[in-house]
């Protein structure tokens, strides 16, 4: 029963971990852990590349191509590292619920990535710190949650990420996954990547906008993963976005709701 339980919801972790690991959503990469790859007790992982056709930034009305490497490993004493979840730690020993503690990353934004962000400046890469807890409510529904703090321009940005994930099998070899997510973030990180303060007022020729605490985005993901062997799958996914709130009304925002596609090829190992 448990081994049947976990079986069922890896493929799924898998596609909606790709879905969420795109160009135009790098700051939903880490929204959650989805442990996958390795039986109960057991060391193991998976490797793919994934081909992802997202947006230059979020909000952005510019489309951006790129190829992604994916890898994620999991040990049996619980500790994990990878493209999706960052490096962290498993305190739990029950396959239906899990909690720890992680590191991640922001990635930061250019200002070169597009002429709609002339002026604003560089947002550098910072090290996330934070926790998890998933809970799997029955085979084919999950809870995720987690909690990130250390991104944007001072380090103080907070995001907190609420992932509900379904999975089925439609066929031996052919399964659907869904997901709907959310994340609200605090006023520090909501002013470095949403906010126009009065110096980058003169440089980008934005008015000055101080954006409060609350929802960031909301998003619905949709994928089938095809099972070729038993190492080898090849999933396609779509995930559409919208920004809410104080995040959706920023002058930087040229696009309010986006749609990313996705198509990938992991090896399980």
């Amino acid at each position: 029963m448990k081994k049947t339980l976990v079986a069922s919801v890896q493929t799924f972790a898998l596609t909606v971990s790709l879905a969420l690991l795109t160009p135009s959503a790098f700051a939903q990469a880490f929204d959650s852990v989805r442990l996958f790859g390795a039986a109960p007790g057991k060391d193991g992982g998976r490797a793919g590349l994934a081909v992802i056709a997202g947006q230059a930034y979020q909000g952005s009305d510019a489309s951006r191509t790129m190829a992604v490497p994916l890898i994620e490993y999991r040990w049996a004493n619980g500790w994990f590292a990878g493209s999706t979840n960052g490096i962290g730690y498993n305190f739990s020993d029950r396959q239906d619920m899990q909690y720890g503690a992680r590191l991640t990353a922001d990635f930061g934004r250019k200002e070169n990535r597009s002429q709609a962000l002339s002026g604003m400046g560089d947002i550098d890469a910072k090290a996330e710190f934070g926790g998890f807890f998933n809970y799997l409510l029955s085979r084919e529904v999950s809870l995720n949650t987690s909690l990130r703090y250390g991104s944007g321009q001072d380090r103080n940005g907070l995001l907190a990420d609420l992932v509900l994930g379904y999975s089925t099998e439609l066929s031996s070899a052919l399964r659907l996954g869904l997901g709907v997510a959310a994340t609200l973030a605090n006023a520090d990180y909501m002013q470095s990547y949403f906010g126009v303060t009065a110096a980058q007022s003169v440089n980008s020729g934005y008015a000055t906008y101080k954006p409060g605490a609350g929802l960031r985005d909301v998003r619905v993901n949709l994928s089938l993963t095809y099972r070729i062997t038993p190492e080898i799958s090849a999933t396609a996914g779509v995930s559409a976005s919208t920004l809410s709130g104080d995040a959706s009304d920023s002058p930087l925002v040229r696009q309010k709701s986006t749609t990313t596609g996705l198509l990938a090829v992991a090896y399980s190992f």
